[in-house]
């Protein structure tokens, strides 16, 4: 193996390690996503969810995150206290990919975008995680288009806005 292979395979590990799906979470009073002037999604009370995929992500982060997201208590009680979930207020969700969730803003004023997984990775997961929650709340989850260039709008509830990282699970 050359030298110049074997730091490759290094820094896949490295990236691997450090790997991890990101979500901004927003509670919202309605949302939408619009790509050339068409709405694809929209949805009142609910959940507008930024959903971030990096190289080495896997099925096990996807699933951990539907259940963070559909268990997140961030709606009111009847007292006013952050006490239910989406799917306790009978919530919808859109969930739109965002690959600029996965920048690193180390060195200089350009963000990188190094570690986003590529197409072949990243699709399928943020189907998957699309699909798992629409499964878990028994209702359609809104999607954006992949790759697309998505006018995305939303009325922010609070506002409340959660951002979960699959690596620290915090």
């Amino acid at each position: 193996m050359t030298e110049r292979n074997n730091i490759f395979r290094i820094f896949a590990e490295l990236v691997k390690q450090k790997s991890d799906m990101r979500l901004v979470i927003q509670r919202c009073l309605e949302a939408s996503v619009t790509i050339n002037g068409e709405c694809v999604s929209s949805i009142a009370k609910g959940l507008l969810v930024l959903v971030g995929v990096e190289q080495g992500d896997t099925e096990a982060e996807v699933d951990w995150l539907v259940g963070k997201t559909a268990g997140m208590r961030i709606f009111d009680d009847e007292a006013g206290v952050m006490n239910l979930s989406v799917q306790d207020v009978g919530g919808d969700v859109i969930a739109v990919s965002q690959f600029t969730l996965t920048a690193s803003t180390r060195k200089g004023n350009r963000p990188s975008y190094i570690r986003a997984a590529g197409h072949e990775l990243a699709v399928p997961l943020y189907k998957s995680y699309c699909e798992k929650l629409s499964a878990t709340l028994g209702r359609p989850v809104g999607r954006g288009v992949f790759g697309a260039d998505m006018k995305v709008s939303l009325v922010n509830d609070g506002p409340v806005t959660i951002v979960i990282d699959s690596r620290l699970r915090e």
